[in-house]
């Protein structure tokens, strides 16, 4: 796989790939937590298992607790979790200890935890209107991993093409049994039907690898005309997720979270595969054109 020179960020992130706050607190927060870390016998596999408790801790305290004091303390445990959940990369990266199974133990505390988390929620949402709200809240969760699933995979193909990174897709051999190789195999399902139209352009990267001048040729390409791409799918990460559920918690139900979740979030989430076929499509035929 041809390499790319990677700009020079706090995290090693381009910065188009980095919000406001990741840019500015949690990645900066989580490098210095993983130098920490590093000379520990602590391994980012427990960093991302924290991580979920964190994020169980915070259901508790929203659902179960619930009083005002309770509702902050859950929504700061929440916000310090994006720092714990980046600090298990720097520190696999910092320890030589990056690999597809880290990625998928990753994925599957994230989105463990926060199934512990939404279904706290239901819970508490059931004592106060009854049984008919699960629909809500399940179909909130099921849009949750809609959303997340082609945020994630929008940026890492977006890293891909303009800097030749690569993610769990070039490595599903490596995670084929077992219960991450369920969950590597469930992801990309996912991602390939929400984000079928970077498949062309995936096709074309691939093609140019034994090309090195045609290969950055292509990644100049993804830089100048991709990041368009990347505004939307920041909207449908976590970070705006956190916030709007502390919002929600702290206007006293969840309710308005999974509501804005089921509507204003997929009505965002179907411009944005919208959008991405039309960027993807201007990309693939750039790229063409260069060929002839």
């Amino acid at each position: 796989m041809a390499t790319i020179e990677l700009p020079q960020t706090v995290t090693g992130k381009p910065r188009e790939l980095q919000g406001f706050l990741n840019h500015n607190v949690y990645h900066p927060a989580a490098r210095g937590l993983a130098r920490a870390l590093a000379a520990t016998p602590v391994t980012p596999n427990m960093v991302s298992i924290f991580g979920a408790a964190m994020v169980c801790a915070t259901g508790v305290l929203y659902a179960l607790v619930g009083t005002p004091w309770a509702i902050a303390t859950g929504f700061a445990l929440h916000l310090l979790w994006h720092v714990v959940d980046g600090a298990d990369g720097d520190l696999a990266r910092m320890t030589g200890r990056a690999s597809p199974r880290g990625e998928v133990v990753d994925g599957l505390c994230d989105y463990g935890g926060h199934t512990v988390l939404y279904l706290l929620l239901g819970y508490a949402l059931q004592q106060m209107f009854g049984v008919w709200v699960w629909p809500i809240v399940v179909g909130a969760g099921v849009s949750r991993i809609a959303q997340s699933v082609f945020a994630e995979s929008s940026r890492r193909s977006y890293q891909y093409w303009a800097y030749g990174v690569p993610w769990i897709q070039h490595n599903r051999a490596v995670e084929s049994t077992g219960v991450g190789g369920a969950l590597a195999r469930f992801y990309l399902t996912v991602s390939h039907a929400l984000t079928g139209a970077t498949e062309p352009v995936n096709a074309l990267v691939a093609s140019a690898e034994p090309d090195p001048p045609e290969r950055q040729r292509i990644a100049r390409l993804a830089r100048e005309t991709g990041r368009r791409t990347l505004l939307l799918p920041g909207v449908l990460g976590a970070n705006p997720r956190t916030i709007l559920l502390g919002l929600s918690m702290i206007a006293g139900s969840s309710i308005w979270f999974f509501l804005i979740e089921l509507t204003v979030l997929n009505v965002v989430l179907v411009v944005a595969i919208a959008q991405q076929r039309g960027d993807c499509r201007r990309l693939a035929q750039l790229i063409a054109r260069g060929r002839d």
